[in-house]
């Protein structure tokens, strides 16, 4: 049985026009760039889609470099399709305010854990850990092997990657988010010579933190200072002052693993230290981190797998496991897409049928 002939694309096919809409159900997060909402995507016959909005505040908004910043988050990350990876799904724009809407996970962040695990006085399991790092190792190979759609290696570094930008769903799966002040071959870098623009110096690497010119490497020596503080319940590096934080990263030794956590497997303390090698060409590859995790796991008598972590999660927050329920009167700054989208819904109206009337259904969701 032969494959049937792909039909070709006419002009008049290339574009569907598409009016969509947000109904905003709580504000989940605010950042020093922009606010996260939970939300829902509408569209005909009652279609409600669970998303995740990420809106960039109004004062950034018109500063040309931080909305290009914020763009580029977009455009960068939309075809990262991974399952260890936050999806974007659209950038879009109503009156002067952008908005990215992203995959909605239900679950904690890596912080949010790690704190939790600090309040309860108790060690997060040496195998639970060592799963989450090796998940966001699959994520970085991913990106930083990416080949954009017209054949291009765009060489993404994260830049970020910090317990704050990791998520766990309650199902127990690994979500890398926010590729924010993500660097690639093909686009500008707006923190070039300005290190401390951008990302949380406590999980830089030296380069990074030096200003120096960063890699994939970069992003690996940040998944070991994630995967000792998951294990210590402590950062590796606390220094604020930024000449102190200097010498720290990039100049004194490395402080002992065994020290902080006397329980380590000698094998994960051997992935842990050459991770945090202060030199890039002396640390491994994501891939080859992830790798010697995942071999580490395997040899574990109990095996670390999302049902082990779905039912760690359910364990540790017993009184939030379930999915929130919404808060429908929530009002913020972005409620003008409502008034946007019934402007626009008139219009519609008028062009489609004469009847100033008639509204398209997303308006009539929008003015109950």
């Amino acid at each position: 049985m032969t494959a049937p002939a792909s039909l070709p694309v006419t002009d008049a096919d290339r574009y569907i026009e598409y009016a969509g809409t947000f109904r905003l159900v709580r504000k989940v997060a605010v950042g020093g760039m922009a606010t996260v909402y939970e939300a829902e995507q509408l569209g005909p016959a009652g279609f409600a889609k669970r998303i995740a909005l990420k809106v960039i505040h109004p004062q950034y908004a018109k500063q040309k470099e931080w909305l290009q910043l914020f763009i580029d988050e977009a455009k960068l990350s939309a075809n990262l399709m991974h399952g260890n990876i936050v999806q974007i799904y659209q950038l879009g724009e109503v009156s002067g305010e952008y908005f990215i809407a992203m995959e909605f996970i239900q679950g904690p962040t890596l912080r949010l854990v790690i704190d939790r695990h600090w309040e309860l006085g108790q060690r997060i399991p040496l195998g639970i850990a060592a799963y989450v790092a090796s998940r966001v190792c699959r994520a970085l190979d991913f990106a930083h092997n990416f080949v954009a759609p017209d054949k291009r290696r765009l060489d993404i570094v994260h830049r970020d990657v910090s317990p704050g930008n990791v998520m766990a769903s309650w199902d127990g799966h690994i979500k890398l988010a926010d590729f924010g002040i993500a660097k690639a071959r093909t686009s500008i870098d707006p923190a070039a010579g300005r290190p401390f623009l951008m990302g949380k110096k406590h999980y830089m690497s030296p380069e990074q933190i030096l200003g120096l010119n960063v890699d994939a490497r970069s992003d690996v020596f940040a998944v070991g200072v994630v995967l000792y503080e998951l294990l210590a319940l402590e950062p590796l590096f606390t220094e604020d002052i930024t000449q102190l934080a200097i010498d720290e990263v990039a100049v004194l030794p490395t402080p002992n693993i065994r020290a902080k956590i006397p329980e380590i497997d000698p094998e994960l303390e051997q992935i842990i230290s050459v991770a945090l090698n202060k030199d890039p060409a002396l640390r491994p590859t994501a891939a080859a981190m992830g790798h010697d995790l995942d071999r580490w796991c395997a040899a574990q008598r109990h095996v670390p797998s999302p049902d082990m972590l779905h039912d760690h999660l359910a364990v540790l927050f017993p009184t939030t496991f379930q999915p929130l329920t919404k808060h429908a009167s929530e009002r913020t700054s972005f409620s003008n897409l409502k008034k946007s989208a019934k402007r626009l819904a008139v219009g519609h109206a008028a062009n489609r049928s004469g009847d100033p009337n008639r509204s398209p259904w997303w308006a009539r969701v929008l003015g109950k």
